[in-house]
């Protein structure tokens, strides 16, 4: 067993830790980096129910009262922590690099607090804090390196995160993000490409581009040698159908005015980019929309979507809606209920506005009333609703190809279903022939026999099913770790013995 060094004592036991993870899927993949440091520097991943030496938090300033939830849930620990010596609490993200300070005074019990820009530190700041026995406050104003340059330890056998740019050049009123994560930088294409690569090597099908706005790639590359080039992200679609192995490409989230007519083409022309499109509306009043700072308007919305259906005719759209705006007037919000008449969503991810602190809206005039913007959202909830059900129910006797998925249905316990992703994005459930023969990470193919709203049945035989390497990852419990892609940070190990020099393979490889 791996022996712990602290303070020139060593300890039997490995200390175990535990990432608590709030927010967007840019904050579920800063947790994966947590993990592969946290690893790295000899800590073990708690048992599900145990109680973990390091509880990490990272954290969201986004979703309403998130400050609210994360100081209850640091207060049900308080007392937990008091009784095991040693344990730590650390607290990163969004919310940490708003409120920094704020976090030890309302829980003096935590250890660290870390933010956006430098998770990379978390170790150094874990046993700083415990040498010291003091809390460490650590926030940068700007970058210290790309996640990528650290190692990852990621969640599923079968699918995986790739970022390929971090921070926003946008200044909507309503947003506080760019605050928190700066100007957007972009990674090169070429550290993108490996870190796709590694994933595939170890039998991951499917990958999703994130970028704060991922259109927008290649406005400003890291790398001063990579000259700004506006049609790099169509090429980096286009590239990665060329990687082997990498059955299923998918990006989030486009920006409405970065979008062009070559990422459309790139899509509808490389097999394993998905004929998926999340691309948020948030308003489908002009008056609305410039209150927001966002630069497009409703004809350019639409303009878009209807060429991508021209390009994909079965694409699934999906987007996002904040209703009840400061100053949205009844007629704006028909505005929006006329664009998702016209655009026939597949899914709307449906927000209430709520105020952010430190955002320009937060101290707008004509603040709607909570009962207005209530009755509004149930109005549009319905008609999506209405609109998704249509959709689906038109795929009743189709054909579709899932990629099965891990506990994605709530109910599938007592339906004896197992659940799968549609190439289109679309949840299906589905019943296996044969308990355990199909596992997550797998290839089946089934005809869909019910809709509802938010996902498909296939409750008749299956057609067609393949295993994969995925899913033989999934069933002996292995997922993928990713080495640090691009310049390394030389993060200090803490708590385990250093690995024996490996043969050099010249391409940043590893486990």
């Amino acid at each position: 067993m791996q022996l712990e060094v602290r303070s020139g004592v060593e300890a039997a036991r490995v200390r175990t830790y535990e990432v608590r993870t709030y927010g967007c899927q840019m904050n579920v993949h800063d947790s994966e980096r947590l993990s592969g440091l946290l690893e790295d520097a000899g800590y073990a991943k708690a048992a599900p129910g145990a109680t973990a030496d390091l509880v990490v938090f990272n954290t969201c300033a986004v979703r309403e009262n998130a400050d609210n939830k994360l100081y209850g849930t640091l207060g049900h620990l308080a007392p937990i922590k008091a009784e095991r010596p040693g344990m730590q609490i650390a607290v990163g993200g969004c919310l940490a690099q708003k409120d920094r300070d704020t976090v030890v005074r309302k829980a003096p019990w935590v250890d660290v607090v870390f933010g956006t820009h430098n998770i990379g530190s978390l170790p150094v700041l874990l046993e700083r804090a415990r040498h010291n026995e003091q809390a460490q406050v650590e926030i940068l104003e700007s970058l210290e390196a790309f996640p990528s340059t650290l190692p990852a330890r990621r969640e599923s056998a079968y699918a995986g995160w790739v970022s390929i740019s971090v921070g926003c050049n946008n200044t909507c009123t309503f947003c506080i993000v760019p605050s928190l994560r700066g100007k957007e930088v972009d990674r090169r294409p070429g550290d993108v490409l490996a870190e796709v690569q590694a994933l595939v090597e170890q039998g991951v099908l499917e990958v999703t581009l994130l970028g704060q706005n991922v259109n927008s790639y290649g406005v400003n590359f890291a790398d001063p040698d990579e000259h700004r080039d506006r049609g790099a992200f169509a090429k980096l679609l286009r590239a990665c159908g060329n990687i082997d192995g990498l059955e299923r490409v998918r990006f989030t989230s486009p920006h409405p005015a970065e979008f062009t007519d070559d990422v459309i083409e790139a899509m509808a022309q490389t097999p394993n980019v998905c004929p998926q499109l999340h691309m948020p509306l948030q308003s489908g009043s002009d008056r609305v929309l410039k209150a927001m700072r966002r630069s497009y308007r409703k004809a350019r919305y639409l303009g878009i979507i209807e060429k991508v259906r021209e390009a994909m005719p079965h694409a699934a759209i999906t987007t996002d809606i904040i209703v009840g705006f400061p100053g949205e007037t009844e007629e704006d919000f028909q505005e929006t209920l006329d664009v998702v008449r016209q655009a026939r969503f597949t899914s709307a991810y449906t927000f209430q506005y709520s105020i952010r602190p430190g955002t320009p809206a937060a101290t707008m005039a004509d603040q709607v009333p909570k009962a207005v913007v209530q009755e509004r959202y149930d109005r549009l909830i319905a008609l999506q609703e209405q609109v998704s059900l249509e959709a689906n129910q038109a795929l009743i006797g189709t054909e579709v190809e899932l990629l099965v998925a891990e506990g994605a249905g709530k109910k599938n316990a007592a339906t004896a279903r197992m659940s799968g992703r549609a190439r289109d994005g679309r949840l299906v459930h589905f019943r296996p022939a044969e308990a355990g023969a199909i596992r997550p990470g797998d290839i089946v193919t089934v005809d869909i026999t019910g809709a509802a709203p938010h996902h498909l049945i296939a409750d008749g035989p299956i057609r067609g099913h393949r295993r994969t390497r995925a899913g033989d990852a999934h069933e002996a419990g292995i997922k993928p770790k990713t080495a640090p892609i691009g310049v390394g940070l030389g993060i200090p190990r803490i708590g385990a013995p250093a690995p024996e020099p490996a043969a050099a393979c010249g391409t940043g490889c590893g486990a």
